[in-house]
């Protein structure tokens, strides 16, 4: 799998979406978004608590951009399958990140193996810079608006 035309949306479904969750805090937010991969069979429970330790432990780099987080562990802490989750909060919750909260928008991602984890992460971080789409995804109301969000986007990677 290669990340120059890795197609996100098919793993992106109604099931594995969640708009305006009020949470406590940034575990919170994590776990809301690790238990629709875990309903989705795309993790085990191992995975959400691995999602959230690398936090504790590394601090809040799953920060990315204002008002925006993209949490995710390593394959081998429980993935059983490719899979995304899109959680937006309202309010906005506190990661820890001083240039980028508090956050809006949280995307877990699960991959099975290293070479997709590393395909998946660097395709997402290429479409999540598009202002555009990280607008649509904050202002989505229905979970058809926030899919839709992820159509129009280049599906490939940036030329250097």
């Amino acid at each position: 799998m290669t990340n120059d035309k890795l197609i996100l949306t098919p793993y992106l479904t109604p099931d594995l979406v969640q708009l305006n969750l009020t949470v406590g805090d940034w575990e919170a937010a994590i776990r809301a978004g690790g238990q629709l991969l875990l309903n989705a069979g795309k993790c085990t429970t191992v995975y959400v608590d691995a999602m959230v330790k690398a936090v504790h432990e590394l601090g809040p780099y799953i920060a990315l951009a204002p008002g925006l987080a993209l949490a995710h562990a390593r394959p081998e802490d429980g993935v059983l399958a490719l899979g995304f989750s899109l959680v937006t909060l309202d309010p906005a919750i506190a990661f820890g990140s001083e240039a980028n909260d508090p956050i809006e928008v949280m995307i877990c991602f699960c991959a099975p193996d290293s070479e997709s984890h590393i395909s998946i992460l660097e395709a997402l971080a290429v479409r999540l810079r598009d202002l555009e789409l990280q607008q649509r995804l904050r202002q989505a109301e229905t979970i058809a608006e926030a899919l839709s969000a992820f159509e129009g986007v280049a599906d490939e990677k940036e030329s250097p």
